[in-house]
């Protein structure tokens, strides 16, 4: 088979090159890992809670009116001590239908709560919820809540940094 008319191989008379390049894992990646205050610093870090001595039903109100899927629990000084999410409130539905919404924000909050800095990247935080199989985290500075961060806002995020990286190669690529 011959090659077509418009191919030319290298002249002897060009320069080689000494190396080449490929791209690697590092350089496919952004240099700037995300970080939990990368995200915080978009979306804004407003938290809405509930007293553990609160009625459900005034729980329920809140998460329908912010549309929201979970609220931080504090004490009245702020202090983090649960959260209370959709999962929780079905699974109680489940065990007594008809009596939670007169029930204590307390008797239905997760009381161990896997929280998250500032400096996480985005990664590992995504990769703890996965694994753990919840959706919510709230960020802590020292011992002081901060913000909630959930998995789609971490994935909404990831999508955009890989939609900007797309645009970049593409103009990278055409020049």
């Amino acid at each position: 088979m011959r090659a077509p008319t418009s191919y030319a191989g290298p002249r002897q008379s060009e320069k080689k090159h000494d190396a080449t390049f490929s791209q690697t894992e590092k350089t496919n990646i952004s240099t700037k890992e995300a970080t939990v205050e990368t995200l915080l610093a978009e979306k804004g870090n407003d938290v809405f809670s509930v007293q553990p001595d609160e009625l459900m039903l005034k729980a329920v109100s809140l998460l329908r009116e912010k549309r929201i899927g979970a609220l931080v629990v504090t004490s009245p000084d702020g202090a983090l001590e649960g959260i209370l999410s959709e999962r929780d409130i079905v699974r109680k539905l489940a065990e007594t239908p008809g009596q939670v919404l007169q029930q204590k924000v307390e008797m239905l909050m997760t009381r161990k709560v896997q929280v998250c800095s500032p400096k996480d990247s985005l990664i590992q935080v995504l990769r703890r919820m996965t694994e753990n199989r919840f959706r919510h985290m709230p960020v802590v500075s020292g011992d002081k809540l901060i913000g909630l961060v959930t998995i789609g806002d971490v994935v909404h995020h990831r999508l955009n940094q890989l939609e900007h990286e797309s645009v970049q190669l593409k103009q990278m690529i055409v020049g």
